[in-house]
């Protein structure tokens, strides 16, 4: 009489899973993607980095549509410079950036939440570290609140981002809490029932499922070539083949019925410090006029139809302070083709 072994049941469910496994993954690798027939392409701002490249935000913002072209722009909305005291809100460079938005019919992706985009991610004001989480979180449902209000009736306004990569623990922020998403979600959708809710998650290790349940749009991050800090820091580039992100789209409407867009393409370098620190030849270990090409191409085989470069701003400072335009010539092809 044979005698029941536990081990061996599961030894034969985990090789049952690998198989699985193996077989979904060679589902997402295999062939090729059907290029879209129609691509869109816009850049993401950020008000804070163009400072920190050394110039007037404004300046950089003009010249990304008026001189580079580009019609769609997600914008972040960091808290601190927001609302830089407590209950006292800048509304002065939002509506600047909404009014010319406007006036040069530019369709725009404000980013709202705790946790929007470059580092360190969660932009909080100083005087809100000294407050605990729940009064924390207060404070952004009403930042949220203030800025759907104000801006809801803009015709510049294509869809609200709320968070930024929230299922991915990446950045300096004091706590990650999914029911809080929740409420942040809740809150816009009442405040603006009309307007579709994107939902981001990482392209290179994600299945983006999360997203999909909770979103209207789910976005997808699309790296090539980072920086890892870990085991005393290396450069290392994803093996993951283009039509992976075809594949995965494919599930998301399949099962989901959403779209995905892209809406970080990198297109700047990722070293082990900031791009206006570090090296021109070290920037070139991850970025050259070449590897912009190259990851265009790429893009263009996901078949994905939508997509907003990163490091939009470091192709300014390339063409104004290192005297090297090639990158911003090479996407005025795009935005005015």
């Amino acid at each position: 009489m044979r005698t029941f072994n536990p081990l061996s049941i599961l030894k034969k469910i985990a090789l049952a899973l690998l198989i699985l496994l193996i077989l979904v993954i060679a589902f997402l690798s295999l062939g090729r993607a059907p290029q879209a027939e129609e691509i869109s392409w816009g850049v993401t701002f950020s008000q804070k980095y163009a400072e920190d490249l050394g110039f007037d935000w404004r300046e950089v913002y003009l010249a990304l549509i008026d001189d580079l072209g580009a019609k769609k722009i997600r914008i972040a909305f960091h808290w601190d410079t927001f609302e830089p005291e407590r209950g006292q809100y800048n509304y002065d460079d939002l509506d600047w950036k909404i009014r010319i938005a406007e006036e040069r019919g530019v369709k725009v992706i404000p980013v709202i939440g705790i946790k929007v985009p470059r580092w360190p991610e969660c932009h909080i004001p100083l005087w809100a570290e000294e407050i605990g989480k729940e009064a924390q979180q207060e404070r952004v449902l009403k930042k949220i609140e203030k800025i759907v209000v104000r801006y809801r009736e803009s015709e510049a306004i294509l869809s609200w981002q709320v968070e930024n990569e929230p299922f991915l623990k990446f950045g300096n922020c004091p706590w990650y809490d999914k029911s809080f998403l929740f409420k942040e979600i809740d809150l816009v959708r009442s405040l603006d029932p009309e307007t579709p809710i994107l939902i981001t998650e990482s392209g290179e290790q994600s299945t983006w499922f999360p997203a999909a349940r909770i979103a209207d749009i789910v976005g997808t991050t699309m790296y090539r070539r980072t920086w890892w800090h870990s085991a005393g820091g290396f450069y290392a580039e994803y093996p993951i083949p283009a039509v992976q992100y075809y594949r995965k789209a494919w599930l998301i409407d399949l099962i989901f019925g959403k779209e995905v867009i892209c809406v970080e393409l990198q297109a700047e370098p990722w070293g082990p410090a900031p791009t206006y620190v570090i090296s021109l030849e070290e920037q070139e270990k991850t970025m050259t006029p070449e590897i912009f090409k190259g990851d265009i191409e790429y893009a263009k085989n996901t078949g994905l139809s939508t997509f907003y470069f990163w490091g939009a701003e470091w192709w300014y400072w390339m063409k104004e302070k290192h005297n090297q335009p090639e990158y911003w010539q090479e996407a005025q092809k795009l935005f005015q083709d």
